[in-house]
């Protein structure tokens, strides 16, 4: 385990530069993106059976109905903070609906002293990893924040959703988790399988086979708050090592951390429910549906009869990486016709959030 002291935060432009850089990662990532299946696509209605696997014992039990805490990690960045916002925004909105199961909720602050959201949003700070070990990825925070939350914050419910700032809840959130088994979204670009070599410098031949391994990352998922205080040690630990591995680092790139989160899980032994209606991700997702949570972390280009121009900028478009240094405008144009309904419905939401919080356009005045 590393050590804890106090660190020193980052410039505004060294964060501004990160983001930049995953923005072309995620740019780079189009060959992944263009195998995307169309089967995945469409409303959560229209998926037969949305969950991938689980034990039919714990079908036959149903939901939990127990309350979970709604925990994400976030930086003091202005690009990070105007995500909270509306991500802050649309869980006041769908935390009392019914079918929700949403408790409390935290912000993770891993930038080491507070910022002017403090009194907006619910907010625990935290230390970031010391200077350099992430070695300008900035991700490798996420779960040394939520080891420091865990050991030192007081958490009422016993489950915890860990969450990410481009989140929007678009339909209240049941405990999708069952007992020790969390739920988690299969996102089919983590493939173990098809990194076994890799893999096993972690995930030893005498833990069990390489397909133990969940195709998730630490986000969404809804746990057992004990269990993710098991994990969570050992998820810092193999992040680092997958870091300090070339050839790993080389191999998983932008999606490091969230491998090290699956190889963690399964190192105790946990297998997650595996829930395709947990989240959608436009422009690749069309519909809503029944899905609870937008994930909007690719770009969405499009021309004005609404063809998708993935990877080229488009006449219209809503990207989150065009504002990085501060919060998009109020009022943002909707798509044109033929846009799909899941990317309609998320710059609807973001012009909601944007025209009723408070001080929107003052974000980078405190």
């Amino acid at each position: 385990m590393i050590g804890r002291k106090s660190m020193g935060r980052a410039s505004p432009l060294l964060l501004a530069l990160l983001a930049l850089g995953f923005f072309f990662a995620t740019y780079n990532s189009l060959t992944l993106v263009m195998q995307y299946k169309r089967s995945s696509s469409g409303s959560g209605s229209g998926i037969p059976d949305p969950v991938i696997r689980m034990p039919t014992s714990l079908r036959r039990l149903g939901k939990s109905n127990l309350k979970f805490h709604v925990a994400l990690t976030a930086t003091d960045a202005p690009y990070s903070q105007w995500q909270c916002r509306i991500m802050y925004y649309w869980y006041k909105k769908m935390k009392n609906m019914p079918g929700s199961d949403m408790g409390k909720f935290t912000r993770v602050l891993h930038s080491g002293k507070g910022d002017h959201l403090m009194d907006e949003i619910p907010t625990f700070v935290v230390d970031p990893l010391p200077e350099g070990l992430d070695r300008g990825y900035i991700v490798l925070n996420r779960p040394w924040a939520f080891v420091q939350w865990l050991e030192k914050a007081t958490i009422e419910e016993e489950y915890i959703l860990m969450a990410e700032p481009d989140h929007v809840f678009v339909n209240p959130l049941p405990n999708l988790a069952h007992g020790d088994n969390p739920a988690g979204y299969p996102f089919f670009y983590i493939k173990p399988t098809e990194h076994e070599k890799i893999v096993r410098k972690f995930y030893p031949e005498e833990k069990g086979p390489v397909t133990d391994i969940d195709p998730i990352g630490n986000s969404p998922v809804i746990i057992k708050k004990s269990l993710l205080e098991e994990i969570s040690p050992t998820w810092v630990n193999v992040s680092l090592r997958m870091k300090d591995d070339p050839e790993t680092d080389k191999a998983f790139g932008w999606v490091l951390e969230m491998y090290a989160y699956a190889v963690a899980s399964a190192l105790h032994g946990v297998r997650h429910i595996l829930r395709k209606d947990f989240m959608l991700q436009p422009p690749w997702d069309l519909e809503v549906g029944k899905r609870f949570i937008i994930h909007y972390t690719y770009g969405c280009d499009y021309n004005m009869k609404g063809e998708l121009t993935y990877g080229k900028i488009g006449e219209w478009r809503f990207d989150k990486r065009s504002h990085l240094s501060g919060p998009p405008p109020k009022n943002l144009s909707l798509p044109p016709p033929g846009v799909p309904e899941s990317v309609v419905r998320l710059v609807t939401m973001v012009n909601e959030a944007t025209a009723n919080i408070p001080g929107w356009d003052s974000l980078n005045s405190g």
